[in-house]
């Protein structure tokens, strides 16, 4: 919180062979891990070059009594030593392309304390009345040289503590993070790390002959017809004019939507629907135009052969529910959520095997790759979930969103407050919060004009 950070401290953390865990200060410690033989550099995998390129932030609260700072940080160095990906650094080959390097730099720590209790900067429904981006440490500018991990512990004058991370989602999809940052809050009770399934190169072997099936150019990439609208521009809204919001949606308002959609579904594809249906009434989309959704699917074990799910790193594409608005916003609940599923469904093994056939066709032509564009579509990453963080003090009493930078943007998390309760963040155009803020909750609008 600025202004009120009494005291600030920064160390660079990595793992001592031979020896017990090592912290030091701003010199940092460069060491290896012990009785593992670490590659010195990882090229950049193919599932890497469709997701985001950036740090994902996460903001979780604990009241007192909660874990010392040495506590969380011994944990977080037991956990962290079978990982070593999360240890190196992001270098530049002679070709200027980006890679690994697994030279065991170091994570990044920053203890904080704050003198007020955290009581008084925690929110209603979990946000913060302080600047979220304080709570985590600075989203660097330019990741070549950058650890990949960095941690801050904001202690509080009650004894409450915010635990903020970044980490590089190039590093790690939400699969993966979740399952790291399970074993550093499981680390502090004696519990032994397993390994985790590191090799990155078998989870994306093209064919001898490789048969890319898929226009991957147009659909993970920039380069060809885009498969929303190619027709359609959207402006990059600044930060400024995008609002975060927080909708809680209660167990019985889910059960409703269940009921309406007719048949077995999840949590998720029901309220993606109503989301979805919602915010593209507040836009005020014209009825012949066009809007989708683009959702992560872990493609683990939908691959053949299947990868473990234990596999530390991306795996993950993307699947594009697509609908022309007229169609959204007639279809029943059960229609859209018919064409969520039938979206993700596609992402299959075939079309996992052509993705990598891609890529492995990219490499030998030397070609350079960039992701596909979020703006003008709602977009569900897959995030780490809190729920499982558990440092033997109890579950965090809230996550706090950060501040999501990319309108349409929206993250569902299961409730801290009520069982079966979804809380959704979303960044929304100022221009549309009002009028989805007035029918987020109704089941039966449907604008006259359709």
């Amino acid at each position: 919180m600025r202004g009120a950070v009494g005291r600030v401290r920064t160390c660079a953390v990595g793992t001592g062979r031979g020896r017990r865990p090592a912290v030091r200060g701003r010199s940092g410690v460069r060491a290896w891990l012990d009785g593992e033989a670490v590659p010195s550099r990882d090229a950049e995998p193919v599932f890497n070059r469709a997701a985001i390129d950036t740090y994902v932030p996460i903001v979780l609260a604990y009241h007192a009594p909660a874990p010392s700072n040495e506590a969380l940080k011994e944990g977080l160095l037991r956990a962290v030593a079978p990982y070593p990906h999360l240890l190196g650094r992001f270098a530049v080959d002679a070709r200027g392309r980006r890679f690994l390097h697994l030279n065991n730099e170091g994570l990044l720590i920053i203890e904080a304390s704050v003198p007020v209790d955290l009581a008084d900067v925690l929110a209603a429904g979990g946000g913060m009345t302080t600047d979220v981006a304080d709570l985590y440490p600075t989203v660097p500018e330019e990741s070549v040289g950058a650890a990949l991990l960095q941690v801050k512990f904001s202690r509080y004058r009650c004894g409450g503590l915010l635990i903020g991370v970044i980490c590089h989602h190039h590093i790690a999809d939400g699969n993966s993070a979740s399952t790291f940052y399970t074993m550093w809050a499981k680390s502090g009770k004696g519990f032994s790390v397993p390994a985790p399934f590191l090799h990155r190169a078998a989870t994306a072997v093209p064919r001898s002959t490789p048969k890319p099936a898929f226009d991957h150019r147009s659909i993970e990439f920039k380069g060809g017809e885009d498969v929303s609208d190619s027709s359609k521009s959207y402006d990059v809204l600044p930060m400024d004019k995008i609002k975060n919001l927080t909708v809680h949606f209660p167990a019985e308002f889910i059960a409703e939507l269940k009921a309406r959609v007719g048949t077995r579904c999840s949590t998720f594809q029901c309220l993606l629907a109503h989301v979805w249906k919602k915010i593209t009434v507040a836009r005020e989309l014209k009825p012949e135009e066009f809007t989708q959704v683009r959702v992560a699917v872990n493609c683990r074990g939908r691959a053949s052969p299947p990868v473990p799910m234990d596999f530390f790193g991306n795996m993950v594409l993307w699947a594009f529910p697509r609908l022309q608005v007229r169609d959204l916003l007639r279809w029943s609940y059960g229609g859209v959520v018919g064409a969520i599923r039938d979206a993700a469904a596609r992402i299959d093994e075939e079309y996992i095997q052509s993705y990598v056939d891609f890529g492995g066709v990219a490499d030998a032509n030397g070609e350079e790759l960039q992701a596909t564009s979020t703006f003008g579509t709602m977009l569900c990453p897959d995030v780490p979930r809190a729920r499982l963080w558990l440092f033997g003090t109890g579950p965090p009493s809230a996550f706090v969103p950060p501040g999501l930078p990319v309108e349409g943007l929206m993250v569902f998390v299961p409730s801290r407050t009520a069982m079966g309760s979804v809380d959704l963040f979303m960044a929304v155009a100022e221009d549309h919060v009002a009028a989805f803020e007035r029918i987020c909750y109704s089941l039966d609008h449907l604008p006259a004009r359709l």
